[in-house]
């Protein structure tokens, strides 16, 4: 093995190419280099560096180690490969190319960057088989990489180690691990020794500005050992000393770093170990000089049929362990067979809802006075039954956000078998996780903090939401009703922040019926995530008569109707509800006749008829009044030419939060003025 150097060098030191490797793996690995240099040349756009960098770590990976199969890529049991430095996504589409995805053709290498391709700038979940999660944004997919890894231990816990046995690989740069939530990240998977987690760190020195060494001098060996990993550095273009650390790695006992000294843009002449080589095409010239110099003659997008024979061959290994795996599957015992099939099909119970009709008939017949997030531990206390692959936790809140049902233990290091996370104070990593989980599949996770805390998610959410990933997120202490611990943790914007994000759907249920409605919502939803906000403080029910149906699946309804034909409509949402409902009271004595409109959910409501919508809000120029303990930004499309808000315009304050609600004017007798002042 080479000795490495301890800091960047000039790229003219750089230059001389390995002396270690065989003509086979050379050429090989020389086919990713090739492909990475004339797709992001042909698109004028790209990162050529990385993949060039990585293509001998990538090979050894891919030929020696990887359990995968390209003719049936969603099989349960492939292991997980994850490129979480995503802007290098030309290493992943080359890789898929050459090892036979039949989606990943020539065609779309060389359409890289184009819109509608399978190939765009950075990879995304459900371009093309192969392509594990949406990465680019850095560290995320290091963060999901720690789910996914979760979830291979909780699944083989649940169903044998003879049906759950595979690894989770990650490619991460020196990005990846400045990102604050790679700490979160490696410190999680640390503490739960998820010893089938292997990151390959691209050690190239190299940033976008320049040298790494003009912004961090971490010494990442050491940060990965102090988070109870196990970490060894080697020559990235040493086959042999790759290969011998990723066997070691997955002897360990441990999650493995395995830090490859590379140079970015490995074999251009000019540009290789410099910057420039990271985010821009090397241009023709520098092109032909490399294909010189690491002898590859061929023409554009060429790979020769030995060379591309070689790569194909390697997935013939991943077919014949499908093989054997579907053998092993179907030996199970039958209704562990069948449980198996269903959580990896992504089905729900059969008789999963009979039990939430049952419980929510009990809530009406009972009336509690509950605030939503104890609503919400009661609803996940009767999902934990019936929903088996239900598993969650809290970012060290699990007493405040309510989320740990009775019927789940806790996953520990020497308990995998459990349903509940300890997250610690990692909302990042938490969320990161969480599409980890769900994107490896057979589990359906919720997670709980302060509503607040979105803000330390919001990457990872915004991700879910990409990626059409059924993750739920329990965010309790939503308004100024959570009282005496003030502004820093009272959330004013953030409902109309989160309802700004595309495919996000924010719910804010008024009681427990609600919630539990909402929860039922967030559970059949396969294509993308919910937030559940919830209270602090207790709620009287509104929902005190039994409906079959599940109201909040309408997004708004009219939960009290007018005396008569109506004059006013009162909009509310979550603890306000109850606010409008004694505001329609307050007119009533007046002789003014309102409707009360519950709208939990604005985007279930926006997918309703023009009818039916029209038919909640009342007539266009009908005075309409909106009441929510949070900024006014959004409810513009519902209040219509005649209308007036009632809610903050700023930061809150601390002290108890009957007091709070008075002194911002959210009450009943401000709603009614300012209805009145319509009429």
């Amino acid at each position: 093995m080479s000795a490495l150097p301890a800091t960047a060098a000039p790229a003219a030191e750089r230059l001389p190419l390995s002396t270690v490797q065989s003509p086979e793996h050379a050429a090989m690995a020389n086919a990713i280099r090739a492909l990475a240099m004339d797709a992001v040349e042909q698109a004028k756009s790209g990162h050529p560096g990385m993949p060039m960098g990585m293509a001998d770590v990538a090979t050894v990976l891919f030929t020696r180690f990887l359990k995968f199969d390209p003719t049936d890529p969603q099989w349960p049991d492939r292991d997980r490969f994850v490129l979480s430095a995503g802007h290098g996504s030309m290493l992943l589409y080359a890789l898929l190319y050459l090892t036979g995805y039949p989606d990943m053709t020539i065609d779309e290498l060389k359409r890289f960057r184009q819109l509608g391709s399978r190939t765009p700038g950075h990879p995304e979940f459900g371009c093309a088989p192969g392509v594990e999660t949406t990465t680019g944004p850095l560290a995320q997919g290091l963060g999901n990489s720690v789910g996914m890894a979760l979830a291979e231990r909780l699944l083989a816990a649940r169903f044998g180690a003879e049906v759950v046995d595979h690894h989770t690989y990650v490619i991460a740069g020196d990005g990846c691990l400045m990102e604050g939530l790679s700490h979160e990240a490696i410190s999680l998977a640390g503490h739960l020794r998820l010893n089938k987690l292997i990151v390959l760190f691209d050690d190239n020195h190299i940033s976008i500005d320049g040298p790494t060494d003009l912004a961090v001098s971490d010494d990442q060996l050491a940060r990965f050992r102090a988070c109870g990993w196990e970490a060894t550095r080697i020559d990235g273009h040493d086959p042999q000393a790759i290969e011998t650390a990723i066997a070691a790695a997955r002897r360990g006992e441990r999650p493995s770093l395995i830090a490859c000294r590379t140079t970015i843009a490995y074999g251009a002449p000019t540009k290789a170990g410099t910057a420039g080589a990271h985010g821009a095409p090397l241009g023709a010239a520098e092109i032909a000089a490399t294909r010189s110099r690491l002898e590859w003659p061929y023409a554009l997008f060429e790979v020769p049929a030995p060379i591309l024979g070689r790569w194909r061959a390697t997935a013939a290994r991943g077919a014949e362990a499908r093989k054997a795996w579907q053998r092993r599957v179907s030996a199970l015992p039958g209704d562990r067979h069948a449980e198996f099939r269903r959580v990896l099909d992504r089905k729900l119970p059969a008789d999963w809802r009979a039990k939430v009709d049952e419980y929510k008939a009990k809530l009406a017949a009972e009336k509690p006075t509950l605030a939503t997030r104890v609503a919400s531990q009661n609803a996940i206390e009767v999902l934990a039954t019936s929903v088996p692959e239900l598993i969650g936790g809290s970012a060290d809140l699990t007493g405040s956000n309510n989320t740990k049902a009775k019927a789940m233990a806790v996953v520990t290091r020497d308990n995998y078998a459990g349903r509940y996370f300890h997250f610690g104070v990692r909302e990042h990593g938490m969320a990161a996780a969480m599409n980890g989980i769900a994107l490896h599949g057979g589990f359906i996770p919720y997670g709980g903090t302060f509503l607040v805390f979105t803000d330390y998610c919001r990457p990872s959410i915004r991700l879910a939401a990409i990626m059409h990933q059924r993750v739920i997120y329990v965010m309790t202490h939503d308004s100024i009703g959570l009282g005496e611990d003030g502004p820093t943790h009272q959330p004013s914007e953030h409902l109309a922040a989160l309802r700004a994000m595309p495919g996000v759907q924010v719910m804010r249920p008024a009681d427990a019926v609600e919630t539990l409605e909402c929860w039922e919502l967030a559970i059949a939803r396969a294509d993308g995530p919910t937030i559940l906000s919830l209270t602090r403080q207790n709620l009287a029910p509104v929902r005190t008569t039994h409906v079959a149906d599940n109201l909040c699946a309408r997004g708004a309804y009219v939960l009290a109707e007018a005396e008569g034909e109506r004059q006013v409509t009162l909009i509310a949402t979550g603890s306000e509800v109850a606010v409008a409902l004694k505001a329609r009271e307050l007119l009533g004595a007046d002789g003014v006749r309102a409707a009360v409109v519950s709208m939990p959910c604005w985007s279930l409501f926006d997918r309703q008829t023009q009818k039916y919508r029209r038919g909640v809000l009342g007539a266009a120029r009908q005075p309409r009044v909106v009441v929510e303990a949070g900024i006014g930004l959004g409810w513009e499309r519902y209040l219509g030419p005649k209308g007036a808000f009632v809610g903050m315009t700023g930061y809150g304050a601390s002290a108890p939060y009957q007091e709070l609600y008075r002194h911002f004017g959210i009450t009943p007798e401000a709603v009614a003025a300012a209805a009145k002042k319509l009429l």
